[in-house]
């Protein structure tokens, strides 16, 4: 093996939510593998922003402001990188959102939205983006963007966990339906993850120095959480997703790849303070 298998030089590709976090990893990681990139975000300086990082990969880019939860806007955003760049391999559905509330106590305003932006988004990209792969009649990829909370309970995450594992099974779906035009659909769940969002950096360009400060125990709680120790660095998931994307992964279609650490193996397993690992409410199974 080489790493020409890892090649997409001379591929196109479209990341919505491209503009932050993991969208943002995967769009640079793509052009460092030689696409070239459209990045659709809903804050125009984070879409110029991940362009700007796409260029410097050596790679073209187009940064589209636009708003997820417009399925027109997700449309002129495809049909724009199709007219710029003559072709789409890649379609990345990164875009998504939560916030945690009791079921019982979310609007229906809240759960439209949820499902707007986590499940409609997707719909509507693959809609746009799968004519134009087969047009081309070079197969392509598709990445959804989920989460591990798509194969477990999620309390106060009830609508979220659900439009992922909408996610999840359209994923699967569409591997079959969209085989014989050699596109390949697969899906990333990811898990902890530091992204712009999670640490309360959520409008304007990404800023670090803006980020929420956590306690040393905080810390240590949210690692000891995961198998591997430490919250997941965006730039992971986007390693993952450009191996889906290539040529590395050419047999592979229909699949959910867990980037999480290890949490959804753990399925509840905890590393306690003395390096055991306990379950459920603390009892000590480390031996």
């Amino acid at each position: 093996m080489t790493n020409s298998r890892l090649s997409l030089a001379g591929q196109a590709a479209f990341v919505t939510g491209g503009g932050g976090g993991i969208g943002r990893a995967i769009a640079i990681r793509l052009a460092e593998a030689g696409a070239d990139v459209a990045v659709f975000d809903i804050i125009p300086e984070r879409a110029e922003e991940a362009a700007e990082r796409v260029r410097e990969a050596g790679r073209q880019a187009l940064a589209i402001p636009g708003d997820a939860m417009d399925s027109e806007a997700i449309r002129a955003g495809i049909a724009a990188t199709d007219a710029r760049f003559g072709r789409l391999d890649i379609l990345v559905n990164n875009a998504g959102g939560v916030s945690g509330r009791p079921f019982l106590e979310q609007s229906e305003r809240s759960w439209r939205r949820h499902i707007d932006i986590n499940l409609v988004s997707m719909l509507a990209a693959t809609h746009a983006a799968a004519p134009i792969m087969i047009r081309e009649g070079r197969g392509g990829s598709i990445v959804n963007v989920a989460s591990i909370e798509a194969r477990r309970a999620a309390p106060n995450f009830s609508v979220y966990a659900a439009c992922k594992a909408g996610m999840v099974s359209f994923t699967q779906s569409m591997a079959l339906e969209l085989s014989q035009h050699a596109i390949r659909v697969n899906c990333i769940a990811p898990d902890h993850t530091i992204t712009p969002g999670n640490q309360g950096n959520r409008a304007g360009p990404v800023d670090p120095a803006s980020w929420r400060h956590r306690s040393e125990d905080e810390i240590d709680g949210m690692n000891r959480m995961i198998p591997l120790g430490r919250e997941g660095v965006d730039m992971e998931c986007g390693d993952a997703a450009a191996f889906l994307c290539s040529a590395m992964a050419s047999y592979v279609t229909g699949v959910v790849l867990p980037v999480d650490g290890g949490t959804a193996a753990a399925s509840g397993w905890v590393r306690g303070r003395n390096g055991k690992w306990t379950l459920n409410e603390g009892l000590d199974f480390g031996g």
